[in-house]
């Protein structure tokens, strides 16, 4: 279940990053409400995970999700450019979360 709640807060955290891109600074009332929302529920459920899991692994994947996830919200949504570079940085991202739960994720 510890791996649940990463991912999910993994989710949650591209959710507040975009939230936060549409907030202008903090300027627009409703981003900023759901930035808030999403950040404390994507704390909260990499908490929750935390319980159970290495934090360098626990960590890495929820920043890694909310990396990628944010970098594919830009090129799809936002007209970031899709190039070649970005996409293998962005796999880049995943080889190295996959690594690290390769290397051994048991909690100590």
């Amino acid at each position: 279940m510890a791996w649940v709640y990463v991912i999910l807060g993994g989710f949650f955290e591209t959710a507040f990053a975009v939230s936060l891109k549409y907030s202008e600074g903090f300027g627009r009332l409703w981003p900023t409400v759901s930035f808030l929302v999403c950040s404390v529920i994507s704390f909260a459920l990499l908490t929750a995970g935390l319980r159970e899991l290495p934090v360098g692994t626990a960590y890495a994947a929820w920043t890694g999700i909310g990396a990628v996830g944010t970098a594919t919200v830009g090129m799809i949504w936002f007209g970031d450019s899709p190039a070649f570079l970005r996409i293998a940085s962005v796999a880049l991202i995943v080889a190295g979360v996959v690594g690290l739960n390769l290397a051994g994720s048991e909690a100590h």
